[in-house]
């Protein structure tokens, strides 16, 4: 199998037949855990699925051999050897019984598989079970023209949110991903498979797909082949196949089985010769569309195959001058003022508005600072010492001073306004110690 994907479901649909058969199915891929593979293929299997990288992984490790297994089949040959697999697939070939049975499967087979055809096939003979395709009745193909990636994206949002399953196909995993965030930020129920993420998330994004939690999957080629799903009847190739079999192949996860769908294919204006060649290739005929300025604006305009309203229809509508293109002015006629710059300008709401927390005390000038040059009053500064303290007010500092002097002192003859009561002997010891203490003012 040329995919995990592929693999997966290929074993699920032959484990009833193999229970009731008493054999022992084994799934050998890669993204999994090679030690509970190694374990299950040293207990013996009677049929086994793999991918090519892995079972060489295993053989490698001794924990597989081949030279028993009586019936070889190659499931999408003409992929494996478009994706640089006919090596491996060839060694692999060589290990099996050499008297065996060998058969070679796909939608498209074609000139690439002639090697594979003369090295290991003796008197081939071809069977075809169900035509391309191409050339299935109950599948429409259209190309949807557009003008630019603007409109693109827009078309793309419109198809993605109608009722239904679809499957939108990409080129690379990053722009899976950046569409995946584009449609879940729009309230459709989106999810992204590609080769970057791991097996138990690929698998559950395939099973959310086929129980409706997910009605849009975003994919690269790995969806193209093999997979299927019911009741699936629409196909978007948001970014136009590289040749007409991976066209055909994308195009094969809808109407099958007799079932009808269609092939939606967003053509810019610099692709309209090469998908113009791509269907002479394949010998489709599609219907031609150009997007209309309705869909592209209108969240309530129809998108193609029976489409759904957008959630974003239900959003309120924009302030009268952001939609003339202007700034929204103030009540009063003036601009809000501007954040001021720094840390605090995401807590800022500017003249007139409401505030979500206590204003900041130093936005509207400089950061307060100690004499001594820290932050805080608390912490020391460079030369060890603890900042000396802000200057006592003038009555405080003679009130120390009246009481480092003692009871008796005073100013002039009198000892000062009024007479003062004679201390006790506590008054007397505390105002010793306290007058024996270094102040901060003294040293």
């Amino acid at each position: 199998m040329p995919t995990r994907e592929l693999a997966q479901q290929v074993t699920d649909a032959l484990t009833p037949y193999a229970a009731a058969l008493r054999l022992r199915i084994t799934t050998v891929v890669g993204g999994m855990s090679i030690t509970r593979q190694s374990s299950s293929l040293r207990r013996g299997a009677e049929v086994l699925i793999a991918t090519p990288g892995r079972l060489m992984d295993l053989i490698e490790r001794g924990d597989c051999r081949l030279d028993q297994v009586a019936v070889t089949v190659l499931d999408e040959a003409d992929q494996m050897a478009d994706m640089g697999f006919l090596p491996q697939v060839t060694k692999l070939l060589k290990q099996v019984e050499p008297g065996g049975q060998r058969l070679l499967f796909s939608a498209t087979l074609d000139r690439n598989i002639d090697k594979l055809v003369k090295m290991f096939l003796d008197d081939p003979v071809v069977h075809s079970v169900d035509p391309s395709a191409g050339a299935v009745t109950t599948m429409e193909h259209h190309l949807l023209y557009v003008q630019d990636e603007t409109d693109k994206k827009a078309v793309t949002l419109r198809i993605a949110a109608r009722d239904g399953r679809t499957i939108l196909f990409m080129d690379t995993k990053r722009s899976v991903d950046r569409l995946v965030k584009r449609l879940l930020a729009n309230g459709v129920r989106a999810s992204g498979l590609h080769g970057g993420r791991s097996q138990p998330q690929r698998n559950r994004t395939l099973d959310q797909f086929k129980t409706g939690q997910v009605t849009t999957l975003v994919a690269t080629n790995v969806a193209a082949r093999g997979i299927h799903v019911d009741d699936l009847d629409m196909v978007v190739n948001v970014d136009p196949p590289m040749d007409h079999k991976d066209y055909l192949h994308r195009g094969g996860r809808t109407a099958r089985a007799g079932e009808s769908g269609s092939v939606f294919t967003l053509v810019l204006p610099e692709q309209k010769r090469d998908m113009g060649r791509l269907m002479s290739n394949a010998g489709i005929s599609p219907g031609r569309r150009r997007s209309s300025p309705a869909t592209r604006s209108s969240p309530s305009s129809p998108a193609p195959g029976s489409p759904r309203a957008s959630p974003s229809s239900s959003r309120p509508a924009a302030h009268p001058a952001a939609q003339a293109g202007g700034h929204r002015r103030h009540r009063h006629g003036r601009r809000p003022p501007s954040p001021p710059p720094g840390r605090f300008r995401k807590r800022w709401y500017g003249h007139g508005r409401t505030r979500l927390g206590p204003r900041p005390r130093h936005v509207h000038g400089p950061r307060l600072r100690h004499p001594t040059g820290s932050r805080t009053s608390g912490t020391t500064t460079g030369s060890g010492r603890a900042p000396a303290p802000r200057a006592a007010p003038d009555g405080a500092r003679a009130a120390r001073a009246r009481l480092r002097r003692g009871p008796g002192s005073g100013s002039g003859a009198g000892g000062g306004r009024g007479r003062q009561a004679p201390a006790t002997s506590r008054s007397r010891s505390a105002a010793s110690s306290r007058g024996s203490r270094p102040r901060p003012t003294d040293t």
